[in-house]
């Protein structure tokens, strides 16, 4: 097991250098799996293989952090740990800290669709009964590897397992709603708690350790196969988490630790009174005068466990809305200068250049963001679906592309999928996109891959419900709508050889195969 932090071990980094390259977008938590939720088990291995039989050399997930409120992993506890909804049962058993018998019997799941709360309490029971079997475990060295793996990862375990056996003593509500001994604890009060709590936080850094042993095994495998695993953070982090309450400098506060300015985008294509995202938002200042240690650490952890790293909301670092804390939507906001290329070249300093870096430059892209983005060489995106709604808009469109250090993706996981898109697009626009594709519109799923794959774009990513042919019913989220979101799953046997064969064949035919 792997539980290197500085970088990726060099078994994962020795893989060859790819010219044109394509991939899949999907979640973990959308792989066929008997728990009710994707996780990095058999499912995960499985679409591992499809990639390789249909020439696919990148998968791109979501970010693989735990999720809190609304299911959504932009929203959780913590930018630095795992999901543990992702551990797969299936190893358990493997490595003995489950028996058969304990998922003999399991709950009816629809099996396209993730119903977050019953999964949640049945994946739970299950982790817990897997730490009640470490406890007794004759196994010296998974029990020398998890103390590796703590003492490892301490700079950001200690204190998120000591977050979430807090959380877990107050009953799952927000740390501003805390006693002040756990609110804002001194030292001595930490030291007492980590005391108070002490099998409470080795169980939460268990699940860190059985999480990072299962990632590191399928980064593994996916490297044997030519994958290359494409992270995603997003700029922000929730204010019910790990990171705000145990570096509160870090963030633009009130003096009770409530966020002064919060997170946010103006009116755009996703909503006419922009999107309140609610996060706190960073104090650059005080970053600046850390040598931006917190940002560092967090693209390291992050590169350790993926190849790439594609940073949500990227324009945010040229500068951000800020919208008070007060407002109920995000029209009332104002731009404010962000770090630049200062926070970025800190990064190289400690991390090297040539960071591995996709930037998620959609929405309001100024021309100071683009230098920005330019600068770094950072590829920015291109989302085919944007390209047809203003016939004036040439920015999406693959032919009127200038450099090919872009990403070219038929959608993402914030639209619908291509096809439920074009089937709710007028007369003008659908007519427009048969006649680019010269077909009759009853496969456009498919035709936009093609449209991807032919642009000079370096990079291709397709949404697997574009593989698949999918209409609105299995789109990822819904920007401004808080539930019902994240849910998507595809079924075993979906992804078969007739799929992989026309999608290596098309791969093939525009040149990115390797």
């Amino acid at each position: 097991m792997s539980t290197q932090t500085a970088s990726a071990p060099a078994e994962m980094t020795d893989l060859p250098e790819y010219g044109r390259v394509s991939g899949i977008l999907v979640h973990p938590t959308s792989f066929p799996s008997p728990y009710g939720i994707g996780d990095l088990g058999p499912g995960a291995y499985d679409f591992i293989d499809f990639l390789e039989a249909s020439g696919q050399h990148l998968w791109q997930v979501l970010p693989l952090g735990p999720t809190g409120y609304g299911d959504s992993p932009y929203q959780g506890p913590s930018a630095f740990a795992g999901q543990p909804l992702l551990i797969s049962p299936d190893k358990l058993i493997e490595q003995h800290l489950l028996t058969k018998e304990d998922v003999a019997y399991l709950p009816k799941w629809e099996e396209d669709k993730v119903d977050y709360g019953s999964a949640i309490t049945f994946k739970t029971s299950l982790l817990k009964k897997a730490w009640a079997s470490f406890l007794h475990t004759p196994d010296k060295t998974m029990i020398e590897n998890f103390e590796e793996f703590c003492e490892e990862q301490k700079d950001w375990l200690d204190d998120y397992a000591l977050f979430m056996a807090c959380k877990n003593a107050q009953k799952g509500v927000s740390w501003l709603e805390w006693e002040p001994e756990y609110r804002d604890p001194t030292e001595k009060q930490k030291k007492a708690l980590r005391s108070e709590y002490s099998e409470e936080i080795q169980y939460y850094c268990f699940l860190q350790f059985l999480f990072q042993e299962q990632w590191d095994e399928l980064r593994a495998y996916a490297h044997e196969k030519k994958v290359r695993i494409v992270g995603d953070i997003p700029i922000f982090v929730s204010t019910d988490s790990a990171d705000v309450w145990s570096g509160k400098k870090l963030f633009q506060l009130d003096e009770k630790g409530y966020p002064s300015q919060v997170s946010g985008v103006p009116p755009d294509y996703f909503s006419a009174t922009g999107q309140l995202w609610g996060n706190p938002l960073y104090d650059w200042d005080y970053h600046a005068e850390t040598g931006y240690r917190w940002w560092i650490r967090r693209v390291r952890r992050q590169l350790s466990l993926t190849d790439y790293l594609r940073i949500d909301h990227f324009r945010g670092f040229e500068a951000y809305w800020s919208v008070p804390a007060d407002e109920e939507t995000a029209i009332n906001g104002q731009w404010v200068k962000g770090p630049c290329e200062k926070l970025f070249r800190a990064i190289e300093k400690e991390l090297g250049e040539n960071l591995p870096i996709w930037a998620e430059d959609l929405g309001v892209i100024t021309p100071e963001v683009e230098h920005l983005r330019d600068s770094l060489g950072f590829p920015g995106m291109k989302v085919l679906q944007f390209g047809f709604g203003d016939m004036n808009d040439t920015t999406y469109i693959p032919f009127y592309y200038t450099t090919t250090n872009c990403i070219c993706y038929t959608g993402t996981h914030d639209n619908d999928t291509t096809v439920g898109w074009y089937q709710a697009q007028p007369d003008i626009v659908q007519d427009r996109i048969r006649r680019m594709v010269n077909a009759d519109g009853s496969n456009v799923g498919h035709d936009f891959i093609c449209i991807a794959m032919n642009s000079i774009a370096k990079y291709v990513i397709f949404p697997l419900q574009d593989v698949l042919q999918l209409g609105s019913e299995a789109r990822m989220n819904t920007p401004g709508v808080a539930m019902a979101n994240w849910a998507f799953r595809f079924k075993k046997g979906d992804l078969h050889e007739g799929l992989a064969k026309w999608l290596l064949e098309t791969t093939k035919l525009y040149g990115r195969y390797s």
